[in-house]
């Protein structure tokens, strides 16, 4: 999990020695900015999931759900969730830019604290008939 954790002996890593107490703060994200595993990593791009054809890839590089024997347990359960929620909204509605404003106008920039959030911003859901 990307909890504190403490160091159990000294270690060096990567030529840094670590004290043993050391606390220890896993920081996932950086590997989702890393320039040599993604295209464009400070940039909203669903294309970096896909491949040629247009069929989904996965990514070593991500890591939502953390990573080895600390790995999430609700994985499985969060990724059905999101896929039935999405699924259910995007066979309802279409989405769009609200009117006067193009999609290259919206921020999608997100607001970097303890989890990284969007920004605030409008979207119009049009019912489907």
């Amino acid at each position: 999990m990307a909890i504190p954790h403490k160091t159990s002996q000294d270690v060096t890593f990567q030529g840094y020695f670590i004290k043993e107490g050391t606390t220890v703060l896993p920081l996932l994200t950086s590997v989702l900015q890393d320039e040599s595993e993604w295209e464009t990593p400070y940039t909203f791009n669903p294309s970096h999931f896909l491949d040629k054809e247009g069929k989904f890839i996965r990514r070593d590089a991500f890591m939502p759900f953390s990573a080895g024997r600390r790995v999430c347990l609700g994985e499985s359960l969060a990724k059905m969730e999101l896929f039935l929620f999405f699924t259910f909204l995007l066979q309802r509605f279409r989405f769009s830019a609200p009117p006067g404003v193009t999609e290259d106008e919206l921020d999608l920039t997100p607001a970097v604290g303890f989890t990284l959030s969007p920004s605030p911003h409008e979207l119009c859901a049009v019912r489907r008939q």
